[in-house]
């Protein structure tokens, strides 16, 4: 490893998510053109759209298998799905369910004589025999009917399979970097330069990252010596090149992590770009999301401004033009540039993970999107991006990566008749016959070709998202060569399809703001851990001293006199957060008096108000997002991310329940029945609910319960988990902030005993409780117990929560959803993995994938920002997982993995423990614990039986690609919340509404449309309109 050698460097900064319309109406105006040069655009942009044409139905030609088989068609679906699986898939049973479920629906054979393509129908010849021999019914198993006994369902999968790779051979230059610089002599002979991609996944283990790095200097020394046989006399930009993946060199690659990234990182990809120098290649840094842009930038600006690698033209990164940032960017690299007295390449690409940035910003309730939201912007951003660099070829030499040959042409007109100092760029296997037309005009551009290297597995994500980006209907590679579409429609300039002159916005219609995905609700603000200043500030704020918080009893009236006791933090026992004043059984009684004798007067306001306290409640906790960040932090020992999305749900929830209020109680209901009569349906409080919550969730839950109650009429008496009674005290004290009464909120912290005079209470009209199966019993025999009336009990308990993995799964998927689901929050909520079910075939691989992934998780101070992992939450629950781990190991069951975990706090590192069978694990282990059972693809049924007979059914993951399975498993298990091919945490408030059922529950689920009316009662008025003496209304409506 190489020592750091760089000289400081001033860190990127620039708005995370600018303006669209201010930025792109700015693009528009730098990129106008005059008539003249508008025409010389067209001449030349319509020479190349012919060419393509006529090279449309040539060998190999890619596009015309993506125009055959686009988004718009469902073969097109189905065939990136069997692309990203069916080549992974080792066992021959699981392959033939794929198969099935993929192509038996599907129209194959209509493609095979629909176009001029070889390419086209040898790839639909294979396909449609593999669709003939499975008709639509058929099982795999049932090889009975027609042309299955005559040619088997063995040829069928090996059919399939050969297309698959016929397809990826057209993608990918070679398995090897030896093949693939076999392959790319000939291209070489015609003039094209080359830059590979040594194919796979970003790093999830330190082991995958030594790989890359391998792979990677492996590579380099090849293309080297190839270059020093083949290359003489060649300098650069005129040679090969190499692209590398900073996530694929380190299995943390995030901001929060960017000291240890910036110290592990860096001497790595510095060790690369020696060899890279050494060999006098082009040596380009790929683009990762735009989380990671700052991090990137970072690690960018430390390799180049080390000394070793003065002299060298040849070092480079990609910028992606739908980043707002992408200018900003360039002027970043200029500076490093002119400071360090050094060129440096610049590959500039629309970019690949479009769908992805937006469904993050959403996710993530960021303020704004940090890429485009429309296509044309994309294409606008990309020529202003151009021509910025293009003024810079002094310092910068430009790589434009576009199959667009509109976009080429206009590049060619900002460059002006200096046609040196930039090239253009195309994928293997795309952009043939346009980039043949380059290199044959009487410029003689420089062209690149873009080469992915690697084996088929390795292939598959790289695959579907070429699939994704250049079959989109929008795409230009979808549609260039059809000649049903005008070749002026190709023509058509960004600015003219935004719409600009016409005043139309440059944000897609359809994709609102983060904020607004709910419509009328309002998301709740979010974070983003990659933006630095962001994160300096935050840090700042969180860092600071709050000062101790002393809670206590908030009862209408009553001064506690209780005894105060130290809270201590979970991650440092010494370190005292505050201190509470139990709440006394008298303390409780008053609570209740109080709020009965405000029930009527509150259950009697009009809903609007009950509702904008909730929405004044969740504008004061955005507001006061730090302190009760720091506070979640120091006593529940929740990291700053969970700490985050903490409160989010609560402000969610708050929301949430004061838009479903004023759905259900802001107007009667009227109901249908005979003329002479009006009948209206009503929902109405019930009266004072008890609301017990649980440690792990101190605020969401918490808050959740009480806003339900309120919204609805009720009024509350509300006991925390004793446990995290300072997170409950500032939470109410917003919600009185907020206006709602003393009298109509209460909060009496406490332990058992305060639980239990809430249960015992005879003016107790209902309780909503979150907590463990075990006192959801005792609560539901207390109240069974009671004289008086039957009152709800709306409770959500925990479960065996299980995650079912078959061998259609990606691997590094399976291991990033497996990590999160069993370890994030240190495994302490009750939606958390517990079981992982793995097909036996690929258990192995996917197991050490796991265990890697789980190592490289921190555990520490949930204050800092590189916290992964916090405490457990006190020491009875710490030893309630160390008698787990012991009581596994007396029974002889294989543990794989366990961490290690800081000597000071409650920490408790996450372990893997193997089964003999599910059977083995008899109840909830509520913490960083995850059992694993190994199931063969024939006994599928067994899994079902074994989850089914843990009486559990909160949550269930699916990790699969065939939508058979996935079928049978939701409709054989009865489980509150499914997730298929996701993680299994983090259910989102009026999107996946959270509870379970059997003994995970009572059903109504939290965040749902029905949750609030097990919070209220119904009542009916009837009243007979004809008793005065006749039907008005019936008389009034005349001849019809």
């Amino acid at each position: 490893m190489s020592q750091i050698l760089t000289e400081p460097f001033i860190p990127f900064n620039a708005p995370y998510a600018g303006d669209d319309d201010r930025l792109i109406r700015q693009f528009a105006a730098r990129t106008s053109f005059t008539s003249a040069q508008d025409a010389a655009i067209d001449q030349r942009a319509r020479r190349m759209v012919n060419a393509i044409r006529d090279g449309a139905g040539k060998v190999g030609g890619v596009e015309d298998f993506l125009r055959e088989y686009g988004l718009s068609t469902r073969e097109g679906l189905a065939l990136m799905v069997l692309a990203e699986a069916l080549l992974r898939v080792p066992d021959a049973l699981t392959q033939d369910r794929l198969i099935e479920d993929k192509l038996r629906e599907g129209g194959w054979s209509t493609h095979e004589a629909s176009g001029e393509s070889w390419f086209v129908s040898a790839s639909a010849w294979a396909l449609a025999v593999s669709a003939r021999v499975i008709g639509p019914g058929e099982t795999p198993e049932g090889i009975l009917r027609g042309l299955v006994k005559r040619v088997g369902l063995p040829t069928v999968r090996t059919a399939t399979k050969q297309a698959m790779r016929f397809l990826g051979h057209h993608f990918v230059l070679g398995e090897t970097m030896k093949d693939a610089l076999v392959r790319a002599a000939k291209s070489e002979e015609k003039g094209y330069r080359h830059s590979f991609d040594m194919l796979g996944e970003g790093a999830r283990t330190a082991e995958d990252a030594k790989r890359y790095f391998r792979s990677y200097a492996d590579a380099i020394q090849s293309i080297g010596a190839h270059m020093k046989k083949h290359g003489k006399g060649r300098q650069l930009p005129d040679r090969m090149g190499i692209s590398v993946k900073l996530s694929a060199l380190h299995p943390r690659y995030l901001a929060t992590h960017h000291d240890r990234v910036m110290a592990e990182l860096v001497p790595d990809l510095l060790d690369l770009a020696r060899m890279a120098k050494e060999h006098q290649l082009n040596f380009t840094v790929d683009a990762e999301e735009a989380d990671r842009l700052e991090l990137s930038l970072d690690v960018i600006a430390a390799t180049f401004s080390d000394p070793s690698l003065s002299g060298w033209d040849g070092f480079g990164l990609a910028i992606q033009a739908y980043q707002k940032r992408a200018p900003q960017v360039i002027d970043y690299i200029d500076q490093l540039c002119t400071t360090h007295g050094r060129r440096m390449m610049v590959r500039l690409v629309k970019g690949a993970y479009w769908d992805t940035e937006v469904k993050r910003a959403q996710e993530r309730g960021i303020e704004d999107y940090p890429v485009w939201t429309r296509k044309p912007a994309t294409d606008l951003a990309y020529l202003a991006c151009a021509q910025q660099l293009l003024a810079k070829r002094a310092r910068i030499f430009p790589q434009f990566a576009t199959h667009n040959a509109l976009t080429v042409s206009t590049i060619l007109e900002l460059a002006g008749p200096d046609r040196t100092g930039f090239e253009f760029q195309r994928l293997h296997g795309m952009g043939e016959a346009l980039y043949d037309d380059l290199l044959e005009s009487n410029d003689r551009i420089a062209c690149r070709i873009y080469a992915p290297v690697g084996g088929y597995r390795d292939l598959l994500a790289y695959l579907v998202r070429r699939l994704l980006e250049n079959g989109a209907n929008s795409s230009f590679v979808a549609v260039a060569g059809d000649r049903q579409v005008p070749v002026e429609k190709l023509l058509e300039r960004p600015a003219a399809r935004l719409g600009l002159d016409d005043g139309i916005s440059a944000r897609h219609k359809q994709i609102p703001l983060p904020s607004d995905i709910y419509g009328r609700r309002k998301n709740s603000a979010g974070f983003e851990f990659g933006h630095r200043v962001e994160l300096e500030r935050l840090m700042a704020s969180v860092s600071r001293s709050w000062g101790e918080v002393k809670a206590g009893p908030l009862v209408a009236g009553v001064a506690s006199r209780a005894e105060e006791k130290p809270v201590r933090s979970p991650s440092d026992r010494a370190k005292i957060v505050g201190t509470v004043r139990d709440a006394t059984p008298a303390d409780v009684d008053a609570a209740f008096t109080a709020a009965a004798k405000a029930f009527r007067a509150w259950s009697r306001q009009p809903v609007e108000i009950r509702a904008a306290c909730l929405e004044r409640a969740a504008g004061l906790m955005e507001e006061n997002r730090d302190r009760l960040l720091a506070l979640l932090a120091a006593e529940a020992g929740k990291t700053l991310d969970d700490g985050i999305a903490e409160i989010r749900e609560a402000v969610d929830f708050c929301r949430y329940y004061a838009d479903k209020g004023r759905e259900l109680f802001a107007m009667p209901s009227l109901m249908p029945g005979p003329t002479g009569e009006d009948n209206r349906h009503f929902w109405r409080g019930r009266g004072v609910f008890g609301c017990i919550s649980p440690w792990n969730f101190p605020l969401a839950i918490f808050l959740g319960q009480i806003s339900a109650a309120l919204v609805t009429g009720n009024t509350v008496v509300a006991k925390p988990a004793p446990q995290t009674p300072l997170i409950a005290h500032e939470a109410i004290k917003l919600f009185h902030q907020a206006g709602v009464p003393t009298e109509v909120l209460a909060l009496v912290p406490g332990g058992p005993d305060v639980g239990s005079a809430i249960t015992a209470h005879s003016k107790l009209a209902g309780i909503a409780f979150t907590g463990s199966t075990k006192t959801a019993h005792a609560i539901n025999r207390a109240l069974a117990a009671k004289d008086g009336p039957i009152v709800p009990f709306i409770a959500e308990t925990g479960g065996i929560n299980a995650m079912i993995v078959d061998a259609t799964a990606l691997s590094e998927q399976v291991a990033d959803d497996v990590v999160v689901s069993a370890f994030r929050s240190a495994g302490q909520r009750c939606s958390a993995l517990r079981i992982l079910f793995l097909q036996e075939d690929v258990a192995d691989g996917m197991l050490k994938m796991i265990e890697g992934a789980a190592a490289e998780l921190n555990l520490g101070d949930p204050a800092k920002q590189n916290t992964d992992v916090g405490p457990i939450i006190d020491e009875n629950q710490k030893k309630t997982l160390t008698d787990h781990i012991s009581d596994m190991r007396a029974r002889k069951q294989k543990i794989r993995y366990a961490g290690g975990a800081p000597a000071t706090g409650n920490f408790f590192a996450p372990h893997i423990i193997e089964l003999d069978s599910a059977a083995v694990l008899t109840k909830e282990v509520f913490g960083p614990v995850l059992h694993v059972v190994r199931w063969k693809a024939k006994e599928f049924d067994k899994v079902l039986s074994a989850i089914d007979a843990t009486g559990y059914g909160l949550t269930l993951g699916i990790h699969s690609r065939i939508e058979a399975t996935i079928r049978k498993v939701t409709e054989a298990l009865d489980t509150g919340n499914v997730y298929v091919n996701r993680n299994m945490i983090g259910a989102v408030v009026g999107t996946q509404p959270f509870g379970g059922s059997g003994l995970s529950g009572t059903g109504f689920k939290a965040g749902g449309p029905a949750y609030l009316m097990r919070f209220a009662e119904e009542q009916v008025i009837s009243v007979n309109t004809a008793a005065a003496g006749g039907n008005a209304s019936l008389i009034a409506i005349g001849e019809g």
